[in-house]
């Protein structure tokens, strides 16, 4: 029998990475609004159903009756709706879109206007009800009404968000005897906040069995923990698909499903497979992955026709010799797991293509076995917890121990014992000082420092000390300790806080770098470049990095007299920042290896170190004359081409030089002949931060100001966050600032903070740059002087150069002079004034419009105002905004035309929403009484695209509109 058309498309999409499935499984349609269906398939055979603009609640408020008549062979039927909407919503939804609100009742029928062909619902045996929320409830009317008709269906799709619903739709699935192909799933639709809607779906009644002819049966995206048993009658099931689910086993029924060909478990958490899947003779595809299985059942070598099989991100750390057998085998993914050999007769197999093993710790010895938990650790559950409040900084432990939650997410283990007796504890968290904490090169502050107190109590048993941090997505995550002498950093491990502690209200829990100490101090969390270390003996060693195992030091035998303690960390470079400040489209450069040891003497044999050749080489292209190794020095930070005094090596992807002493050390390619300082301008560049600052005062009190300093890539999120209740100027030109840096912010032109600080000095607010911390500020400003009108002053912001930065680059600091970094205009209103006085004002979300004439949004106006200029008030005559209104707005914005412009726009859109349709039309009206044809043919150019778009999403799945005269005729 013939698969359906729609199903085909959909199997090259179901095998997707874990991590990126939300976003795959899930998209926007062209109107970019919530609501919208989420699969990928889905997209490709209806994309661009229109969305309803109806608010979410309008299915529970509303009322609506259904009633089918058939008419002759039951080909053609009419459908007639009644709904009634919820005041709250803002429109109604069309017919073709009616489905997705429905709450049906075919107990009490009616006579429905207008009419709908039965093909907007059902064509050619297929009934697609995932495109419409609650579009399941139509399933027990359309069998009540046309039973004839549904028994004829072979494919349906259904979701699974509504338990209700489901449970309608599973009532009616057993009469559908001639059902070929079926998806029951989740993840259709967005809610309010923008996240997919689970599935709900827990079990099938055993009348599903009745689905005899069923071949594709997909259930993915739902909650189904065992797997239901009136599947396993479902002789001529084919297709199995149950990704995302919560499937803990498979029972040994499954072996029922003889002609089932692939089975998609993607996502779930099997910790095994029972052997009776091998007896699935006719099975091509089977996928596993995301779960959590330690091994596998030798059984799975008979499967002699298994084309591709899923093994990756799961726990395996051996494969049985058995799938040696599989003579069929095309695909074998069996990356991220815990394999340390493959068996060879996999590498053999004659028509395998593709074998993908990364993440695995090949070829290493096995991980010791790990240390018995301590005593203390048992006990966790039954110690006691504490809450702490913000204002609440003392707490007292008693020797039963306590788990005390701080404020912000942090947290502080205290395990039974490690008191004698009551104990009064203090914490507090310090502002970041720069001439206090240490940070090594490359290093990023991820935490304000937590105060633990008092000092001098030495514990009985370790407690753990949890520091919240900030995430990053380069390095490793320590903590430091300050004992009041000196730091000193703690072995650490990271883990994700509480469930029962959230930093946020209904939010993930926090992220903490945890250590445990005999006694309190000062604690911070920092990023560093990943570190590896090892102990050199005489007899040799090997040092691996973990950021990339192609970087190798090879220690040969007798380098050493004593044990050594030797150091690596590697710094990638973008490739794009070389090219830039090389000038030179074909440079790049490989990581940066900084290399030290303890104690600091020239190895007796010369060190062989493996490093990958630069981006977009291999030993075959490249060019020995323009390959450069370059020797930096950490303490006066230069850099020498030591090319010609070293023997260097090459295999196809890697460069291989011998050193006898360690330091830093870099391998470049590039047409220049001399690049040590180029080379120093790129290492600056890696310990720079691209910034940019914002001022924005509060929309409800102008004299407060807020000021901060964020990486240039969250600018716009934050923006984005503050516009409700922060206005005020755009942000800064982009600088370059370092990790710690100290940079100033003054206010000036008859502006001035309203009250003395700590961190102001000469009238300038002191910042140190944290680039993963906040980095804000909020004063209140007056003017100098009092005077009426506006008070049109600036903040200036100026850095301090740091004593090591290098001269060409305090050179190219913007401005006037070299501690000059950017200026923000800044106002203040005169005694006489009220409000905002930026012209540039946030506006509301609003669609101007109806369906028949066609929607314009804020964002259509906004760029409709900046053409429109000084013929702004004759169009607001031809609008019918009065004289006084102009005049009103002429006055409150007298000093910027696109502020008049704007507040004509959007006063005038406002007073539609009550004007009833054809508000669009007005305007062009209005456009062209006023001699702007051509702003007047923009707006119906914008207009007619989006009803195109429209009208095609409609005809992708069936559900075009009828022309009046058809619609006469029927």
């Amino acid at each position: 029998m013939e698969r359906e058309e729609g199903d085909t498309r959909a199997r090259d999409e179901e095998r997707q990475d874990y991590t990126r499935v939300m976003e795959v499984m899930t998209v926007e349609r062209d109107l970019e609004q919530p609501g919208t269906m989420s699969d990928l398939d889905q997209r490709q055979s209806v994309e661009g159903v229109d969305e309803l603009e109806c608010s979410p609640d309008v299915a529970r408020k509303g009322s609506v009756s259904t009633q089918f008549q058939g008419h002759g062979n039951g080909k053609a039927f009419d459908a007639c709706t009644s709904l009634s909407c919820s005041s709250s919503s803002s429109s109604c939804p069309s017919p073709p879109a009616l489905l997705s609100t429905l709450s049906l009742s075919s107990s009490s029928p009616v006579s429905f206007m207008p009419s709908l062909k039965w093909d907007a619902v059902l064509a050619d045996g297929r009934l697609v009800l995932d495109v419409y929320q609650r579009g399941g409830a139509v399933m027990p009317a359309l069998w009540e009404s046309a039973p004839e008709q549904m028994k004829l269906v072979q494919y349906v799709r259904l979701g699974s968000e509504d338990e209700e619903v489901v449970g309608d739709a599973l009532s009616v699935l057993p009469h559908l005897t001639q059902l070929r192909s079926l998806a029951i799933r989740g993840h259709r639709f967005y809610d309010a906040q923008g996240d997919p809607l689970p599935g709900l779906l827990t079990s099938l009644p055993p009348t599903f069995s009745c689905c005899s002819l069923l071949v594709h049966l997909d259930l993915s995206f739902n909650r189904l923990s065992s797997l239901p048993a009136c599947l396993f009658s479902l002789c001529h099931l084919s297709e199995l698909l149950l990704c995302h689910n919560l499937l803990i086993s498979l029972p040994a029924e499954v072996d029922g499903l003889v002609a089932l060909r692939r089975l998609s478990l993607l996502g779930n958490k099997l910790e095994t497979l029972p052997s009776q899947l091998g007896l699935l003779d006719e099975l091509q595809e089977l996928d596993v992955s995301f779960n959590q299985l330690i091994n596998l059942p030798d059984e799975l070598g008979r499967l002699k026709n298994l084309l591709t099989l899923e093994l990756s991100s799961n726990r395996l750390r051996e494969l049985p010799e058995t799938l040696g057998s599989l003579y069929s085998l095309r695909v074998l993914a069996i990356h991220s797991n815990e394999l340390r050999i493959i068996p060879e007769a996999l590498k053999s197999l004659p028509e395998l293509t593709r074998l993908d093993v990364r993440n695995n710790p090949l070829g290493r010895p096995p991980t010791p076995p790990p240390l018995p938990p301590a005593p203390a650790a048992q006990t966790d559950s039954l110690i006691p917890e504490l809450h702490l409040a913000f204002n609440k900084h003392k707490f007292s432990v008693s020797s039963a121990g306590c788990h005390v939650f701080l404020p912000g997410g942090g947290e502080l283990l205290f395990p039974r014992g490690c008191v004698k007796s009551f104990t009064q504890f203090k914490w507090a968290e310090r502002k970041p000082d720069r001439k206090w904490i240490w940070l090594e090169e490359h290093d990023f502050l991820l935490s304000r420092p937590l105060e633990l107190l008092p000092h001098g109590i030495t514990f009985d048993k370790p407690v753990e000390v949890c520091v919240p941090y900030h995430r990053t997505r380069r390095g490793e995550v320590i903590v430091r300790r300050y004992d009041g002498h000196s730091w000193s950093t703690l072995p650490t491990r990271t883990r994700r806080g509480s469930h029962k502690h959230s930093c946020r209200p209904q939010g993930r829990p926090a992220r903490l770098a945890c250590c445990t100490v005999t006694h309190f101090s000062w604690f911070v969390a920092v990023s560093r470049p990943v570190r590896d270390c090892c102990s050199v003996i005489p007899e040799g060693a090997l040092l691996v990095s973990r950021y990339d195992p192609g970087i190798k030091l090879t220690f040969p035998p007798n380098c050493t007299t004593h044990a050594r303690a030797v150091t690596l960390q590697v710094l990638q470079v973008a490739q794009s920042v070389v090219q830039d400040l090389t000038g030179d489209s074909h440079a790049s450069a490989s990581p940066l290896l900084c290399l030290s040891q303890t104690p600091s003497m020239h190895f007796l044999q010369p060190v062989k170190v493996q490093i990958p050749l630069p981006p977009g080489l291999t030993g075959h292209t490249v060019d020995m004359s323009r390959l450069h190794l370059l020797h930096g020095d950490p303490v006066a930070h230069t850099w020498t081409d030591v090319t010609a005094q070293v023997s260097l090596y090459i295999t196809h992807l890697y460069a291989i030089f011998s050193v006898t002493h360690f330091s830093w050390y870099w391998l470049w390619y590039t047409t220049h002949s001399c690049i040590s300082g180029v080379v120093r301008k790129v290492y600056h560049r890696l310990k720079q931060f691209r910034v940019q600052f914002l001022v924005l005062q509060r929309k409800t009190d102008l004299t407060q100001v807020l000021l901060q300093c964020l990486p240039s890539d969250k600018i716009d999120c934050r923006l984005s966050s503050l516009s409700e209740q922060y206005d005020g100027p755009q942000p800064s030109d982009v600088c370059n600032l370092l990790e710690g840096e100290q940079f100033f912010a003054g206010f000036e032109r008859g502006i001035d903070i309203v009250s003395d600080r700590p961190d102001c000095r000469e009238g300038r607010l002191a910042f140190t740059f944290y680039s993963h911390l906040k980095n804000i500020k909020e004063v209140h400003v007056s003017p100098t002087q009092q005077q009426e009108g506006t008070v049109r002053g600036q903040v200036s912001v100026n850095g301090e150069v740091p004593n090591d930065l290098p001269e060409e680059v305090a050179r190219k600091r913007k401005g006037h002079d070299n501690q000059w970094l950017a200026t923000l205009p800044l106002r203040l209103p005169g005694a006489d004034q009220e409000g905002s006085v930026y012209g540039e004002r946030q506006y509301p979300p609003l669609n101007l419009g109806d369906p028949e004439s066609g929607y314009l949004t804020e964002t259509n106006l906004l760029g409709i105002s900046l053409r429109i200029s000084n013929d702004w008030r004759n169009i607001g005559i031809n609008l019918g905004i009065s004289y006084k209104e102009l005049d009103r707005i002429q006055f409150k914005h007298r000093d910027n035309l696109g502020a008049m412009v704007l507040e004509m726009l959007f006063h005038w859109a406002r007073g539609q929403e009550k004007a009833g349709t054809g508000a669009v039309p007005r305007l062009i009206d209005a456009l062209i009484e006023s001699g702007r044809r051509d702003l007047a043919e923009e707006v119906e150019d914008i207009v007619n695209l989006g009803k195109r778009k429209y009208t095609e999403s409609l005809k992708r799945v069936g559900l075009e509109t009828e022309t009046p005269t058809t619609s006469a005729q029927s």
